[in-house]
């Protein structure tokens, strides 16, 4: 299958909703909040975000520690928001609360392979059932009027691609669209994705989009996805990290074939400030918290000058946010080149 560059830009239909781009932040836990979502879409290209993963549970029994979490304004549309859980009920009803609070959509997420979700049988351990799995699709869709998407990993079990089945009974249930990150919940971010399964998920599916994931880092690469997988659009997780910029290079090179050229060190160092002020006006969690999540975050725009580590061993230990602001601010005040 080859995609026209053209067309490979078209806009995506999930439910009734239109994703002006097939190009889909990946739900981080610690990273994709306001911020970073913000950012994003102020580059341009990026059609869809996803808030981080929350708890239905939390949702349910603790909602002041729930809307912590809810920091999706009015005029980031469309977002989507992740929950997850394992009683379809309880999924169900935190679903509404979303929707009430504004989701555009509810986003499943079955893909989480961090122990602390995976052994209480949610994330990816869902799969490992794809009866009990489909079961919490149906009661959320059976919500909502929002559509209902789900992100998936290949499988639970390393060889066993339960991905397919899946995808097919939540379509059968009404899923509106299907994210495939295609590794094995036991492989976390390491090995090569296999492309083969979004590729099987999309043959399988009847008309719902399959969205693939997985070692997308630049435009070729998700020009080589959407060639191979025949998916509908392409969701980046990681390599957006430190790189709010990236929908805009992919956008442009699905568009054109030229590659944009990446943001000099100055340049990074303007949009991580960006990003930490972005942070600071809008974060609704105390701010000894915020600054642990952006140590994780600033750190990854790669700001020391080739061989040094400095300026990350710094980062990594920021105590507030004035400290980070007086790191960046420097660093925009150096030469334009790397």
């Amino acid at each position: 299958m080859h995609i026209p560059v053209n067309i490979a830009l078209k806009p995506l239909r999930i439910g009734g909703i239109t994703i002006e781009t097939p190009l889909a932040l990946a739900p981080m836990a610690g990273h994709t909040n306001y911020a970073l979502r913000r950012l994003c879409r102020e580059f341009g290209g990026c059609g869809l975000v996803c808030t981080e993963l929350i708890s239905s549970n939390i949702v349910k029994h603790s909602r002041e520690r729930a809307t912590q979490r809810f920091d999706w304004r009015r005029g980031e549309q469309p977002v989507a928001v992740q929950l997850f859980g394992v009683e379809p009920h309880i999924v169900a009803e935190a679903a509404r609360v979303v929707v009430d609070h504004g989701a555009d959509i509810v986003d499943i997420n079955m893909g989480c392979w961090v122990p602390k979700i995976a052994k209480k049988g949610a994330g990816a351990a869902l799969l490992r059932d794809v009866k009990a799995a489909t079961a919490v699709v149906e009661a959320v869709v059976k919500a909502v009027d929002a559509p209902v998407t789900v992100k998936v990993r290949s499988g639970f079990e390393d060889g066993v691609v339960t991905a397919v089945p899946f995808a097919v009974a939540a379509e059968a249930v009404g899923a509106q669209a299907v994210a495939v990150h295609a590794r094995f919940a036991g492989q976390g971010h390491g090995g090569e994705a296999d492309w083969d399964v979004i590729a099987a998920v999309k043959d399988a599916v009847r008309q719902m989009p399959i969205i693939g994931n997985g070692d997308v880092r630049s435009g070729e690469d998700a020009r080589r996805m959407m060639d191979y997988t025949g998916c509908d659009g392409v969701m980046i997780g990681r390599a957006a990290l430190g790189r709010p910029w990236l929908f805009q290079h992919i956008a442009h090179y699905l568009e054109t074939g030229v590659a944009l050229p990446e943001p000099s060190r100055a340049e990074r160092a303007r949009i991580a400030l960006r990003h930490a002020e972005l942070t600071l006006e809008t974060t609704k969690l105390p701010e000894h918290v915020a600054v642990r999540e952006m140590r994780g975050q600033i750190s990854k725009y790669q700001l020391d000058a080739p061989g040094s580590r400095r300026v990350r061993n710094r980062l990594v230990r920021i105590e507030s946010f004035a400290e980070l602001e007086s790191i960046l601010h420097t660093l925009c005040d150096t030469s334009d080149s790397d």
